[in-house]
Order: structure tokens, then sequence, then C-alpha cells
């Protein structure tokens, strides 16, 4: 009669209780007391390795942790029931030997400490047994070790390298004899290739060695990273990030764009900001993000784990759905998000503001969390559009500046647009959040905190997306012009031509990743392909110091003159190049790390000299900066000011104006600048240094020299 798994389970346990079977006992009479006991418990531990399927059954508790009976036994691989009977008889053998226990009360086995022990062992013996033959083996990169096969290295040069097969059995016979010749103990598949690309090295063949390179970290660097964490506030995470952009910032360098523009962003003449996500996600996003939510969240079968909402009605659901789009909007762009639509988003909900008002601070809090690929989060801007839904726009602004005081650092800011209202009734609140550390944008139409422009030529699109993170070292180009102008502004040109041709095949890459699921907001619920325009926009750094500094001109009205030269040059050239590509092209100046970069390597390169020591502070000049302290005295016809306004009449893709206000700013003064700065410029961005306790994150009060909450001197 043939019994079954739980009735053969209940019959093994009865078993353990008893005595090991006759063949177990050894009856020498030269054994007796500790000593026989020892010597037969270690030879029934061997008998127990010496089965297969005793050491998958321990491998298998190892990995998967406690099992019950049926599913141990079926991932065992004794699926039928004619096995039952000799699962039961090696499950028994190993508990016997108490290298798998039974918890009673669960029903569910586990491999004891024992177990674990002779498991150890029996890999160590595995890889003893295979040294010791004399045959040559491989660790291999995907956690095995197989004897070692030139065959294979011949398959890699021609899969990977794309070697002529002639071409790949040559160099896979030097390699192998140099393998043997070295007679390495400790052969690795990383080892391997180090060798191989040393012979590609040595025979000429630079361009396949560049295609077999193993991209990574060395040691050192790894540890490193882990002995340094201040500069890491976003746990484990921020090392996971860090490690693999580094990685993908090298592939970028080596394989994907072309020699002559990865070698100018490595000597310093241009930069690339985040080149290890350059070619995966775009910088800047606008969006409508009531068109977004007003069909609900449609991920595909990407973000299994993240909740489907349906299209939002109720003001939970709305607050709800917008926490989970900032979120999962922040990790598709690499530096801003510009939200549109969310007064109209809550127009339905003007008689419960108060309610709005807390949900909508939560719904920020919420978003604050999301993860962020490098030390400066990506920006979430949310543009409001003065003059109507005036009580809307108010609860926003109420909402966000009570998001400000819970967070030291905010990701998320505002842009307002004052084209077609007054700025006056929001100055004062603003005032109030700018004096916080909360980040407030000023500018009629679609800017982005950054002060770039929405380059759409679609006028009502859902989408429209800007790749800007290449920016032009203008002081360089001046270094080298021998203070020839006409020269400078050639040199310009030759470097924006493939600067821009990379930048278009990166719209290429990033379209091509996004249709194939990379990013599944903007694929799925934008129709990115479809729908969006995509702008391609040049930064220029230093234009200040390359042409007064260093080229020579005084800053008066010929200076300035040739200064309006310089952007016109660049922006003919950009209009020209676009056509080319079939892109839009423009040319903007703003912010970027590249700045201090560029001044470093310059100083390195050219001594401390008279042009980098007239810079103020340690990087070039960005975009334009009017001091909060003199706008007050200021009109329109002020020379500071009429330069401004022309330079972003020039300027296509948008100019960054940062209006510094002084540290002990009241809000009633940073009121009175905003007011007289918006009657003088149309975008302007108030920015005021705010102390922040780098130990607990305190900021609701000035910080001298050391925090008043924790008494830490660790201030930001």
């Amino acid at each position: 009669m043939k019994m079954s798994d739980e009735e053969l389970e209940m019959d093994m346990d009865d078993d353990l209780d008893e005595d090991f079977d006759d063949d177990d006992v050894d009856d020498s009479p030269k054994r007796s007391g500790i000593l026989q006991s020892t010597s037969k418990r270690v030879r029934m531990i061997f008998s127990v390795m010496a089965s297969p399927n005793r050491i998958d059954i321990l491998r298998i508790l190892n990995s998967k942790g406690p099992l019950t009976y049926s599913e141990l036994k079926s991932l065992a691989g004794f699926k039928s029931k004619k096995e039952s009977g000799k699962f039961a008889y090696h499950l028994r053998k190993l508990l016997r030997q108490s290298l798998v226990a039974l918890n009673k009360s669960e029903r569910r086995y586990t491999i004891t400490n024992l177990g674990k022990l002779v498991l150890s062992l029996a890999r160590q013996i595995e890889e003893r047994s295979i040294i010791e033959s004399g045959k040559m083996y491989v660790r291999t990169s995907h956690e095995s070790i197989e004897e070692f096969n030139s065959h294979k290295i011949i398959q890699s040069l021609v899969r990977e390298g794309s070697l002529p097969l002639e071409l790949a059995q040559k160099i896979t016979e030097e390699v192998e004899n140099r393998i043997y010749k070295y007679q390495t103990t400790y052969l690795t598949g990383s080892l391997i290739r180090e060798m191989v690309n040393s012979v590609l090295l040595e025979h000429g063949h630079e361009e396949y060695r560049n295609k077999l390179a193993r991209l990574g970290l060395p040691v050192f660097d790894v540890q490193e990273m882990i002995s340094n964490l201040d500069n890491v506030d976003n746990g484990a995470e921020g090392l996971l990030f860090n490690t693999g952009q580094r990685v993908f910032a090298e592939h970028l360098l080596t394989n994907v764009l072309p020699k002559d523009v990865a070698d100018s962003h490595l000597s310093g003449d241009l930069h690339i900001t985040n080149p290890g996500i350059w070619s995966m996600i775009p910088d800047t996003i606008f969006v409508n993000v009531k068109e977004l939510l007003d069909d609900g969240i449609d991920l595909g079968g990407k973000y299994l784990d993240v909740s489907r909402l349906p299209a939002s009605k109720q003001l939970d659901e709305i607050t709800s759905s917008l926490s989970i789009v900032i979120s999962l909007l922040s990790k598709e762009a690499s530096q801003e998000i510009v939200l549109d639509g969310l007064p109209q988003l809550f127009s339905k909900h003007s008689k419960s503001l108060g309610e709005l008002e807390q949900k909508l601070t939560n719904a920020f809090a919420t978003a604050s969390t999301t993860s962020k690929y490098n030390k400066t989060s990506t920006n979430i801007s949310i543009r409001l559009q003065l003059g109507t839904d005036a009580k809307i726009v108010t609860s926003i602004i109420n909402a966000y500046k009570n998001y400000t005081k819970l967070t030291p650092l905010p990701k998320i800011g505002l842009i307002i647009d004052s084209d077609k209202g007054k700025i006056t009734d929001v100055s004062e609140a603003a005032a109030e959040i700018i004096s916080i550390g909360g980040k407030v944008m000023f500018a009629k139409g679609q800017t982005s905190s950054y002060g770039v422009t929405n380059g759409s030529t679609k006028s009502s699109g859902p989408l429209a997306i800007t790749l800007q993170s290449v920016s032009i070292n203008l002081p360089r180009l001046a270094f080298e012009s021998n203070k020839d102008e006409t020269y400078f502004r050639a040199r310009l040109a030759l470097l924006m031509k493939p600067a821009l041709s990379s930048m278009a095949l990166r719209k290429k890459d990033i379209s091509d990743l996004t249709r194939r699921g990379l990013n599944p907001i903007l694929a799925k619920n934008t129709q990115y392909m479809q729908k969006s325009s995509v702008s391609l926009v040049i930064n220029l750094v230093g234009l200040k110091e390359a042409v007064f500094n260093i080229l020579g001109f005084q800053d008066n009205k010929e200076g300035k003159e040739i200064l309006h030269k310089v952007i016109e040059t660049a922006v003919d050239v950009a209009a020209k190049k676009g056509k080319e590509l079939g892109d839009s092209v423009a040319i903007c100046m703003t912010e970027t790390e590249g700045s201090e970069r560029f001044a470093t390597l310059d100083g390195e390169k050219y001594g401390k000299n008279s042009a980098l020591n007239s810079m103020e502070g340690d990087s070039y000049s960005q975009g334009v900066v009017i001091s909060a302290s003199e706008v007050g005295d200021y009109t329109a016809k002020s020379e500071p000011i009429s330069e401004c306004n022309k330079i972003s009449k020039l300027l296509n893709g948008g100019l960054l104006v940062n209006l510094d206000i002084d540290k002990g700013a009241k809000v009633a003064d940073i009121k009175k600048s905003i007011e007289k700065t918006a009657e003088l410029t149309s975008s302007f961005r108030p920015v005021k240094k705010i102390a922040i306790c780098g130990e607990c994150g305190f900021k609701d009060e000035p910080i001298d020299d050391k925090c008043p909450k924790c008494k830490s001197p660790y201030i930001i």
C-alpha cells in the first residue's frame, strides 16, 4: 500500500527517536567512550556528504530558508510519488545527524549551524580538488568555477569586440601562452580580460580594446566610498547610484561619445553634467499635471509594486496621485520637472481650502522622500499663473510654505508667472517662503527655475523637454585665442558643432530607451514619442571673464558690444546646426557645477593670473546677478538692468537672473526687492543663504557658530 507525503512525513517523525540503523553502528571493540562516539559521528557526517541528493537539500535550505516537507521535496527534484520514499530516506539521514532540524509547531525544516558548516566544507573541498587537479580553472563573473577554455576567449572577442575570427584566434593563442607561463593559482574572468586587453594594446588594436574594457571601480575607490560617507545623505541608495553612475559615465566617455567630444569634456573645453545618466533621461521636463492625472496613472508592465490609481475625483485621491506622480516623474529627469495645471486640478475644491492646504502639505512631504541620482535632487517646480484661480493659488502657496518649514532643503519649488496678474498679491507670502529657505522663481511665460525657457513650438502640447547638460568654457577658448576676438568666436563655432551632434545622438538614445520602457511615465502617460517637443540647449559659462578679463576689452559700451556679438554668434551657429540636424537648438546662460570645474582646471593649466584672480569666488560667472540692496535705486534704464534685459533678449534658451538677498534681510525688505525687480526684468530668482545644521537639520532661526538646538558646529 502506497503512503502519501504527509503519511511519510509522520512516519519519519516517529523514527526520529529510534536508534540508528544496523549499518550505522560500529561494533569494533577497539572503539570506546568519547573517542568511539566522536569518530562514529564524524564518519556518519561524511557518509551524509557522500550523497549529492543530501548536499542539494542542504543547499536549498541554506538559500531558501525554512520550508515545508512538500516544498522541500519539490525543490529537491523529487516530484513523482515513486520518489517519495527515497526523499524521506535522505531527509531522515540529515535529521539524525542534526544537519537539518524540524520546527514541529510550524512544520518547517531548517538547516542547522552544523549543516551550514558541512555545506561550507563541501564547497571548500570541491574548490580545492579543482585546484589540486593540475588543470586551470576560472572564477567567473557569474559566481561559478569553470575549467579554463580558450575557445570562450575567441567567442568573446568575436561577439563583444567584433574582431575577425583569424585575429581573435591569434590574440587568444598569445593570451593562453601567458596564462600558462604565469601559473597563477587565482585565475578570474577579470584577470583574463586584463590580459586580453593588454595584448590588444600591444598589437595596436585600441578600438577593439575599448569595446572589451571592463567598466568598474578599483578596490581602493570602493573602500574610499564606504569610508567617506559625509557626502551620502540618502543611505545605501546613494552609494549604489554613485557606483552605477561612474560605470555608465565611463561607458559614455569611452564608447558612446565621439572621441573629440569626450576629449573636450575631459580637458575642460566643455562640461557634460550628470554623464552617468546623460544618455538615459532628459534634463528638464515641462508637463501639465492635470492632463496627466485626468486619465489616471498608467505604467503598463513597469513599477508593478506601485499602486495603480484611476482618474482622480476626490481631494484625497488627487493629492495621493500627485505625490506618486511627483515621485515617479523625478526619476525621469536629471535636473527639473516643471508641473503646470495644478490650480486647475483643484478648481472643484475651492470650498474646502483649509483641507486642501493640509492635504497638499502632506503630498509635498510624501513626495520629498523620493530617491535622487546625485547629491543635488531633481527639482520639482510648481508653476502658478497669477490672475486666475486666486484662492486656489493662495492655498497652494500656503501649503508650500508649510512644507518648507518642515524640510531643511526643499526639493520642491514654486515658479510664479505674473504675466496676467499682480505680483503684489503674492509677494509677502513669497518673501516669507524665501526667508525660511524656500525656492521661488518669478517669470513671465514657461521658464524653469534654472532660467531655461520652454522651447516648445507646440502651443498646447502636454509635454516639452529640454536637453541642456552641455556647457562651454568660454574663458578657455579666450585663453587659446591670443586675444583675437574673431578667432575666439570661430573657435566657439567649431566646438559647438560636434557638441550639438552629440546632443542629437543623445536625444535619439533617450527616445529609444523611453520607447523600450526605461522611463514609464514618459512612455505611457505622456505619449513621449508622438506628442513631445524636444529642444537642445547649449549653456555658455564665463562670458564676462572671457571678454573683459582675458580678451582684454573694457567693461564699457564697446566691450559690451563684443559680448553681445559672442552671444549672437552662438545663437546663429545653433540655428544653422539645428536646421541641419532637424532639431530645435537654443543658447542659454544658467547654473552648472561645470563652472567651478572650469575655473579649477584653467587655474591649474594657466596659473593664477589676473584673469582668474578677478573672479568672485571659485567659479566663473553664470547668468546675471542683481544685488537686492541696490535694486531699489535702479530704473529700467539703469546700466545693470538694461544690460540684463539686452542679454535676455539675445539668448533664445533663457537667462538665469539671481536676485542676491542679504543674509540679514527681513521679510519686508525681501518683499520690497521682489516687487521692484519684477518691474524691471521679466524673470528672476531670489536667492538668500540660509544656515542649516548639518547634524540635526535645524533652520528655524539664524545660526552663527553652532546649532542652538543640538550645539553642533557643523553648519551648512
